[in-house]
């Protein structure tokens, strides 16, 4: 989330990796640039941090100059892909590893905050679409982000494709949730993984402007919080190569005074 966010993962991220040995590392990357959207130029830094997949939600198609990458199968950052026919982008693509390929998938639930009006395909028969679609593609682990408002959404989706996909990863409420697990068959979830950020604040943002708008009605524009505490939120599963199965899963929860 904003500038916090990305300072963070380029200071804290090249440990992590050491410290839980991370093969592949995905970041929802739609709230980078001063919460709407990732620059091409923010893109790049984290990837020069250590991350090697960015995924998207109702921000992610702000930024224009962003839509060239999102239209490039080379390039490891995707928007939703249960938006309508036409809209620019990519939904899901592959990323190679030296355990085999990867395919991530992003999805929108169908009630997300101001992009609730926006019309979209369903995000339950899209992911089917796709899974059929690649059934004969041999990868190592299908890594799914769900992005949206309703945790019932959020934890149907993760019982629908258990067995499926090797994980299904909700965020969008900034809050990480206490139920990160493997489900039945194999498939890691958690509710909502959180954000990286300020902690004390509103999702971000500095707390005195939504009581400003939330008790007075006054319509002003969000300024992201940037005073510590901070915050690293995410989860960290393992996957066996040969099945697609998660193995474990750990929430990550840690703050920076």
């Amino acid at each position: 989330m904003g500038n916090v966010g990305l300072e963070l993962v380029e200071t804290e991220l090249p440990g992590l990796k050491q410290e839980f040995s991370l093969d592949f590392v995905v970041a929802q990357a739609e709230n980078v640039s001063d919460g709407r959207g990732c620059t091409p130029d923010e893109f790049s830094r984290l990837r020069r941090a250590g991350v090697d997949f960015c995924t998207g939600g109702n921000w992610t198609l702000w930024r224009k100059d962003t839509i060239p990458l999102l239209n490039d199968q080379d390039q490891p950052i995707i928007r939703p892909a249960n938006y309508v026919s036409g809209t620019p982008g990519m939904g899901y693509k592959y990323s190679s590893t030296s355990f085999g390929k990867v395919l991530v998938i992003s999805l929108l639930g169908q009630t997300v905050g101001r992009a609730a009006a926006t019309e979209l395909d369903n995000p339950l028969q899209i992911v089917d679409e796709i899974l059929e679609a690649e059934k004969n593609t041999v990868r190592a682990a299908t890594v799914v982000n769900f992005h949206g408002d309703f945790s019932s959404e959020k934890v149907v989706i993760g019982q629908y494709l258990n067995g499926r996909v090797s994980a299904v990863i909700g965020d969008h409420w900034h809050v990480p949730t206490a139920d990160a697990r493997v489900l039945s068959g194999g498939t890691v979830h958690i509710t909502d993984v959180g954000m990286v950020g300020t902690l004390n604040s509103s999702l971000g943002v500095k707390t005195d402007i939504i009581v400003k708008r939330w008790r007075d009605g006054l319509i002003n524009t969000n300024q992201l919080e940037t005073n510590k505490p901070w915050q690293l939120n995410g989860i960290i599963f393992e996957v066996d190569p040969k099945t697609g199965k998660a193995l474990n899963a750990e929430s990550v929860n840690r703050i920076y005074e």
